[in-house]
């Protein structure tokens, strides 16, 4: 049995147990004994963690309060009003020139700019109907591997406990000590939500730290198509790239209205991506015997090693079929997604934009070494949303758009069976003619 004492910040300390039934493996005082105040403090924070408990797989507010400790730690200045107006300025440019390269309009939003923090409060709804699916079978996972505190008898839990517990008491385990224990093996639900929460708070943070604008990891994450670009984000992607910071700016607002665009415009698209995580999570087995083995040789003296152990991908679930056909079905979709950005900025800035070719190479090496989206979700449940057919998909809008038009190419998101598949993908010239034939039937 072990046992995590997990930080995530001031005023939540929670203990995660990995391997029911329930024990003890608190820190020795030094002198190889049982340090009983050690087993006091743990029940104490225990207990508090408890009297806010969440009513769903995921607490919320300990994602949040995680995230924004995070956040101001590393540091989250202000958006300046002269940033304000100049992301007002580049995404109307933007959307001047990407009228004349696709037929959807753009978005009735007024650009907004915001810090790290911003981002996080207003993107949090969406990440909760995203991750809640996910959630949720993690929570069921962990519940269906350990009992109840009705199944287990008296002389299981002793048995369970540690050995230097067992040995201050002689005699036996007192029934008090049992009683007190005995509650906690219905508690690994609750545990489960909190040691999730907590995880998700951290990627969250880091999340909030690479993004460049609501549309970048290529999922909607607000209610409403609107132009939102992050400035300290976007100084942070053009340092170092010999690009001058206003062409940096316009090369992402022009990536973000066309991703706006694309959202508002396809009705149907929002629901599949969400349709495919569910997918996803669906099919999430996790390998509870592989949860104990790495809590096993955690020093709990340590709060670092374990943020590092909770980020590391602790609650991973193990590959089944189930999810590798829906993660074959997202990445594909996500794919196509960025292709047919790629291929409408890349027509509207022809001949405009001579930094356009190292701003390209930035973005795809960006995606090359992972996107901050894979990184999350990889960490969190081991779900990689990496567009493996990024190239294929914008070589394939751009023969559609060459060889017939911008309003054949964009016409292709009417329907979701107008869409290529994987294997269409690799041959775009193929998928332009078998799509010039007329039905039969």
């Amino acid at each position: 049995m072990a046992v995590a004492e997990v930080y995530g910040g001031p005023g939540y300390r929670a203990l995660v147990s990995t391997n029911p039934p329930f024990g003890f493996g608190v820190p020795d005082s030094g002198g190889g004994g049982f340090d009983m105040s050690a087993l006091g403090a743990a029940l104490q924070q225990l207990g508090q963690m408890m009297q806010n408990p969440s009513s769903g797989p995921v607490n919320w507010q300990l994602v949040r309060d995680i995230a924004r400790q995070v956040l101001a730690s590393a540091g989250d200045p202000s958006v300046a009003d002269a940033q304000s107006r100049a992301v007002v300025d580049s995404v109307r440019l933007a959307d001047l020139w990407l009228d004349e390269a696709t037929t959807l309009p753009a978005v009735g939003q007024v650009p907004k700019a915001w810090s790290r923090s911003e981002w996080l409060e207003a993107t949090l709804p969406m990440w909760q109907r995203y991750v809640e699916p996910i959630a949720i079978q993690m929570q069921q996972v962990l519940t269906d591997a350990g009992p109840s505190d009705q199944d287990v008898s008296s002389d299981d839990l002793s048995a369970a406990l540690p050995e230097q517990l067992r040995g201050l008491f002689p005699g036996g385990v007192p029934d008090e000590m049992l009683a007190m224990l005995r509650p906690m093996m219905g508690m690994v639900q609750q545990l489960g939500a909190a040691a999730f929460s907590m995880q998700l708070g951290q990627s969250l943070a880091a999340l909030a730290q690479e993004v460049v604008s609501a549309g970048d990891i290529g999922i909607p994450l607000l209610p409403d198509a609107t132009c939102v670009l992050l400035p300290n984000n976007i100084e942070q992607f053009g340092a170092g790239i010999g690009v001058a910071a206003d062409d940096v700016r316009l090369y992402l607002a022009l990536r973000e209205s066309a991703h706006q665009r694309l959202f508002a415009h396809t009705a149907w698209l929002r629901p599949r991506l969400m349709g495919a995580i569910e997918e996803y999570a669906g099919g999430i087995r996790v390998d509870t015997s592989r949860l104990g083995d790495a809590m096993s040789g955690v020093d709990l003296s340590n709060p670092e090693a374990l943020q590092q152990l909770m980020a590391s991908g602790l609650l991973q679930p193990a590959d089944t079929d189930e999810q590798r056909a829906a993660l074959v079905r997202l990445e594909t979709l996500l794919a196509l997604v960025e292709g047919w950005v790629d291929d409408v900025v890349d027509t509207a800035i022809a001949e405009r934009m001579p930094s356009a070719l190292a701003l390209r190479e930035t973005m795809r090496r960006r995606r090359a070494a992972g996107g901050p989206a894979e990184k999350m979700f990889a960490t969190l449940v081991g779900m990689e949303l990496r567009p493996r057919s990024l190239r294929e998909a914008a070589n394939l809008f751009a023969a559609v758009r060459s060889l017939k038009s911008i309003a054949d190419r964009d016409g292709l998101w009417g329907h979701p069976d107008l869409l290529p598949d994987g294997e269409d993908l690799t041959d775009p010239l193929g998928f332009v003619e078998r799509s010039n034939q007329p039905d039969v039937g």
